[in-house]
């Protein structure tokens, strides 16, 4: 790929058709390649497709997964698919380490769940003996039994509902069954030890969601979604989240991938088959491309929503002492956080606090007052605030009404100018105790806000300006941008990646067709997108980055 540009030199130079490339018509089953052999596509890492269904494997697949037709086939002897399945896995599906639930569950996936299930329930209605041994449980499928946990020497260790979910109609596409027990962590791991003693093995971190794609129930990115709403910090990121697993993002990839391919049928087959087909309508395909561009360009917008629902924003409030940090910062986040004393110099450390804006999560920083001290425990305390701000993504710097501009205010604002890092992150005025001496304001806050993004009064006595201070901040950040409710899906880095690599190829598609060369620079470009959009839903895709993917998860999902 490297000598690329110097082919394409090469022929544009010598190679000049007399008549605009043949028109875009029905799909051709004919794949020939020409000067494939010269520009081989990057090292491809061993594919990992999913399962396809026969009466022989135990793994339950619809027989009419999408993500089974497109390029390449199905690698049945990756360790991944061998190992998922062959074994019965199980795991605690609720949160440990909290406070006791009412109810916890445990799940086993598998082919031979249903079995094990039955080496260890015993439903209330069978009249048979208790026998942990028999494997006699015969569910009906969505049906909740009620009955009791045996364990290896057939003693009761709990409680439950057996929640039974036969293949394909569940979460893995395999045989599922869900143990709800009482939520003490001494009933589930109790309940969790019989079913490893009955044959089942404990659940790797994601791996109900990676036999999940395997079986063709979720796509990649549905499946990375699954991981998102996980740890959802807000409802929009809750939201977006539900977005790309209901399959927003996933259909557009697909359509787009179908779009790729079928242009790339049509021009392999007009290498060989020119004569007999009809001419290519070369506006016709460069609206095409066009308009996938333009999809791919309006997916990478969210990317940078996604980073701020997964990470959140930092907001540094800096300033003098005494000006109302830290009343801002229990005024705002409406708790007492910080101590808030008349004396100045009160906060030495940095005091952290939660709030949401627009379904964002934003984690305010009450800073030290920075100015010249010679107390140690102030001055380290100064040091701390600096290197705050400096890792802030938006900066609040307060002052007060009462006491107007001071020269401390205008050693601070010299002191963020002068640091090119500070310089980069917006930064908002806020004229604080408005309260006491609002008036006497308007003589400098004009003069001074021309150094700032934005200015806003407050009270944080009162929490006056507290909801025109969230605004600023949607608009300094872009939040205003996104639909309300952050409802739409996004994509994550590893998405994004794939995608410039989608953008690149077309582009470099676009110039290919400009420069009249040859249709056989057409079919790499295209290759070279399908490949990239492959990659977002796992129709190509290595055990490497699955293994990276899923072991991000929980165990137990």
């Amino acid at each position: 790929m490297a000598l690329l540009p110097s082919l394409r030199t090469i022929i544009t130079h010598f190679y000049r058709p007399t008549k605009p490339p043949p028109l875009l018509s029905s799909s051709s089953p004919f794949f020939p390649k020409k000067l494939s052999f010269l520009f081989p596509l990057s090292p491809k890492p061993q594919p990992l497709k999913p399962l396809a269904s026969t009466r022989q494997e135990t793994t339950f697949v619809s027989n009419n997964d999408e993500r089974l037709v497109g390029l390449g086939s199905v690698n049945r002897g990756d360790p991944i698919q061998t190992q998922s399945s062959a074994s019965t896995i199980a795991a605690i599906v609720t949160s440990l380490g909290g406070p006791p639930a009412a109810v916890g569950i445990v799940r086993m996936s598998g082919p031979t769940a249903v079995n094990i299930a039955g080496r260890v329930f015993f439903p209330a209605k069978n009249k048979r003996r208790f026998d942990s041994g028999s494997g006699s449980w015969r569910p009906t499928s969505h049906v909740v039994e009620y009955g009791v946990v045996l364990d290896s020497q057939g003693n009761v260790v709990d409680e439950v509902l057996a929640v039974p979910m036969l293949a394909p109609k569940s979460y893995t596409r395999e045989d599922v069954v869900e143990l709800q027990c009482h939520g003490s962590e001494v009933c589930l791991r109790r309940v969790l030890n019989a079913c490893l003693e009955a044959g089942a093995r404990l659940a790797e971190p994601g791996e109900f969601t990676l036999r999940a794609f395997l079986n063709g129930r979720l796509d990649l990115s549905q499946a990375e979604n699954v991981g998102k709403l996980i740890s959802a910090k807000s409802v929009a990121a809750a939201d977006a989240a539900l977005a790309g697993i209901q399959g927003g993002f996933s259909s557009l990839v697909r359509s787009l991938r179908g779009q790729c391919i079928e242009l790339l049928t049509e021009i392999e087959a007009r290498l060989d088959f020119e004569d007999e087909m009809p001419p290519l309508d070369f506006n016709l395909i460069m609206d095409s491309i066009h308009a996938m561009s333009q999809d791919v360009e309006h997916a990478l917008e969210t990317a940078n929503y996604d980073k701020l629902l997964q990470s959140g924003l930092q907001i540094a409030i800096v300033g003098r002492p005494n000006v109302g940090k830290s009343s801002l910062l229990n005024a705002w986040s409406k708790s007492e956080r910080a101590i808030v004393t008349e004396i100045a110099g009160t906060t030495r450390d940095v005091v952290e606090a939660s709030v949401t804006v627009s379904g964002v999560p934003v984690t305010l920083l009450d800073t030290a007052g920075i100015r010249e001290t010679d107390d140690v425990v102030e001055k380290i305390g100064v040091e701390r605030s600096e290197a705050v701000a400096m890792g802030a993504d938006v900066i609040i710097m307060t002052v007060s009404a009462l006491d107007g501009w001071t020269m401390e205010d205008t050693k601070l604002l010299e002191w963020i100018q002068s640091n090119k890092r500070l310089t980069s992150i917006p930064m908002i005025l806020v004229i604080n105790k408005i309260d006491c001496a609002l008036s006497a304001c308007s003589d400098w806050v004009d003069r001074e806000a021309k150094s700032f993004s934005k200015h806003v009064f407050t009270c944080a006595i009162t929490g006056q300006g507290i909801q025109d201070l969230e605004k600023t901040i949607v608009e300094i950040v872009g939040l205003n941008q996104i639909p309300a409710g952050g409802r739409r899906w996004t994509v994550n880095q590893r998405q994004c990646e794939q995608l410039m690599r989608a953008k690149e190829a077309l582009v470099r598609l676009k110039s290919s067709i400009k420069e009249e060369l040859p249709l056989d620079f057409w079919t790499i470009d295209l290759k070279d997108a399908a490949l990239a959009l492959g990659q977002i839903s796992g129709e190509d895709i290595s055990e490497e980055i699955l293994s990276n993917i899923f072991g991000k998860f929980c165990i137990g999902k």
